[in-house]
């Protein structure tokens, strides 16, 4: 496996291709951002607990006939993946309220929320990742009434899978995003990553945070022991590589 071109470079990660035109090389970066990447450190092996999270998560979801991008971690934060043409969607599930929606609704902070909540924003950083709305959807042209109900049930499932999977370990799935593209063939596949970075995760017990959420409010000092928190609970002690 051989990195060749560099496709795209984002805020923590970088995409490049390989000699087989329908894969890509995911490299998670250690950078760390918050606030569309006005505010950025560097926090040492975060990609690596990050690459290594999502491979376990995304095989978890693939047992359970969930179809991801995943194809092997051939290094500590580095991903072999299928090469998907991304639909620029959000798909953020919700199970408890908290962060954005307790500041724009009048919806008291840490209410369950059943059934979950299912939004979708634009991804864009330009414009702030507004939300989105079926309308608007169509009006972008960025997703038919189909791609959509079809992300909408694919994030549900992900969300059963994983509420489960984490409460077995003693984390509670508060809210998390999840971005989804299409193959080769078309078939609407998860891609990017599922991680502390894009998920709130909660300690099931103490309610300590698990998650980005930390550096958002400048604990900086905490996130990788939340990091490696959540590595050492969801990676048995056969498979640690780190």
């Amino acid at each position: 496996m051989e990195k060749k071109e560099l496709i795209n470079s984002g805020k923590v990660k970088s995409v490049f291709t390989t000699e087989n035109d329908d894969e890509v090389i995911i490299e998670f970066r250690d950078d760390m951002t918050a606030g569309d990447g006005a505010r950025k450190e560097v926090m040492s092996k975060k990609g690596a607990y990050n690459a290594i999270i999502s491979a376990k998560i995304f095989k978890v979801l693939e047992e359970n006939g969930i179809e991801t991008q995943f194809i092997d971690l051939p290094e500590e934060n580095v991903m072999l993946a299928k090469k998907l043409e991304m639909i620029p969607i959000e798909v953020i599930v919700r199970n408890i309220a908290t962060g954005s929606l307790v500041r724009k609704y009048p919806i008291d902070d840490g209410t369950k929320l059943d059934p979950p909540i299912v939004q979708m924003d634009f991804k864009d950083d330009e414009y702030h990742d507004p939300m989105l709305n079926d309308s608007i959807i169509k009006a972008l042209g960025i997703a038919t009434q189909e791609e959509v109900d079809i992300l909408t049930e694919k994030a549900l499932k992900i969300n059963d899978v994983l509420t489960k999977f984490f409460k077995d370990v003693g984390i509670i799935l508060v809210d998390y995003k999840v971005e989804f593209g299409k193959d080769k063939d078309g078939n609407i596949l998860l891609g990017d990553e599922i991680s502390p970075d894009g998920c709130r995760l909660w300690d099931s017990e103490t309610l300590d945070m698990l998650d980005k959420e930390l550096f958002r409010k400048g604990k900086d000092s905490e996130v990788m022991d939340a990091y490696i928190e959540v590595y050492n609970r969801i990676i048995p002690d056969d498979e640690k590589v780190i």
